[in-house]
């Protein structure tokens, strides 16, 4: 009887050992195929210009994504300009670096020429991109980001997001900068995501 315990326990173990695999096997399939394909939801907004623009924007050349607004008093200038001063150092070695993508949060407040203003005091190497607040919301809820209104009246604060989200040339995640994190780790993410 004890044998027979003992190998029930064991088959027991096999099996759910061999359901583990096959589940971990296929995790690892879906993750491939999701990593292969360009991250976000497909928009139709606007950039500072006023022109149309389109998820298209983000192929051809890798971008830092960055999500925000003109009126956030610190995290916005501050991963800007770092973005900026990167953008920079990566040129100078010769590499054709990233493009800053600049999505708004609050497209009541940042209209295009509000954005082109804000921008062009950073860099201008900038696509600024705004629009409805219902197509922006709808881009914001595809890359899973989050801004949430704080306050009443003019002065109110929107609470967000403060990942960079690394983008290949084909539109595919390739990783994410942390507001605050190590600049000598984003800057050897955005030099690989640079090809240097």
């Amino acid at each position: 009887m004890k044998a027979f315990r003992i190998a029930l326990w064991v088959a027991a173990a096999l099996l759910a050992g061999a359901t583990l695999a096959v589940f971990w096997s296929m995790q690892g399939a879906n993750q491939n195929a999701i990593a292969n394909e360009p991250y976000g939801s497909p928009f139709q907004l606007v950039d500072q210009n006023g022109d149309p623009v389109t998820e298209q924007a983000l192929r051809g050349r890798p971008s830092a994504v960055f999500f925000g607004f003109t009126h956030c008093p610190e995290v916005c200038p501050t991963t800007l300009y770092e973005l900026s001063g990167f953008q920079k150092e990566i040129a100078a070695e010769g590499a054709e670096p990233f493009q800053i993508v600049f999505v708004t949060v609050d497209p009541e407040r940042d209209r295009p020429e509000t954005l082109k203003s804000y921008v062009e005091s950073v860099s201008d190497d900038v696509l600024a991109i705004t629009g409805e607040p219902q197509a922006v919301a709808e881009m914001l809820k595809g890359w899973g980001v989050i801004a949430e209104r704080d306050g009443e009246g003019e002065n109110y604060n929107v609470n967000h997001t403060a990942t960079t989200f690394l983008i290949d040339e084909e539109g595919r995640l390739d990783g994410t900068i942390g507001y605050g994190e190590d600049p000598e780790m984003a800057r050897g993410k955005l030099e690989r995501l640079s090809g240097v």
